[in-house]
C-alpha cells in the first residue's frame, strides 16, 4: 500500500489540492483524481503523445510525468484551452477522424503556435512527429496550423 502526499498542482489558471500516490503519473492524477478526461492513455510509454498536455508553455507526455513533478508548474490540458484557434482550425480543416488522438495533436499544436509563430514547413513536420494518428494523414493538421499561422502573421 503506498502512501499519498497532498500537492498543490496549477491546473488550467486554478489550484487545485490533491492526494496522490508519488509514483502516479501526472495522466492518471489528470484523469482519475481530477476527472478530466482529455488527455487519452495509449502507449503509456511516450511514443503516440495521446496525453499530451502543456506544462509551462511546452508539450509534455503526461504519462511520463510524476504528478508531483507537476507542482509549481502551470498545467494546461485540452479542458482548459477554451476555444483556441487551433481548436475552430481542426474542425474547419476536417483534422481529425476518431477523435482519440485529437487532444493531444491540439495540444502540442497549440504550444507549437506560440513557441514558433513563423514555423517553417519543417518545423511543423518536426513538431508534428511527436504524435501518431492511426485513422488520418497528417496533411489536415498540417493545414489547420498553418492557417493558424496565417491568421497570426495577417494579424501583426
Amino acid at each position: 500500500m503506498s502512501t499519498l502526499v497532498s500537492v498543490i498542482l496549477h491546473v488550467n489558471g486554478e489550484q487545485r489540492t490533491v492526494n496522490i500516490r508519488p509514483a502516479e503519473t501526472l495522466l492518471n492524477v489528470l484523469r482519475n483524481t481530477l476527472g478530466l478526461t482529455g488527455a487519452k492513455p495509449g502507449c503509456l510509454n511516450g511514443d503516440c503523445g495521446a496525453c499530451t498536455v502543456n506544462i509551462d508553455g511546452w508539450p509534455m507526455k503526461s504519462c511520463l510525468m510524476l504528478g508531483v513533478e507537476a507542482v509549481d508548474k502551470q498545467i494546461t490540458t485540452i479542458e482548459g484551452l477554451g476555444g483556441a484557434p487551433i481548436q475552430e482550425a481542426f474542425v474547419e480543416t476536417f483534422a481529425f477522424q476518431c477523435g482519440y488522438c485529437t487532444p493531444g495533436f491540439i495540444m502540442n499544436c497549440h504550444s507549437l503556435i506560440q513557441k514558433h509563430p513563423d514555423a517553417s514547413n519543417e518545423v511543423i513536420q518536426e513538431w508534428l512527429e511527436s504524435n501518431i494518428c492511426r485513422c488520418t494523414g497528417y496533411q489536415e493538421i498540417e493545414q489547420a496550423v498553418k492557417s493558424v499561422l496565417g491568421m497570426k502573421k495577417s494579424s501583426e
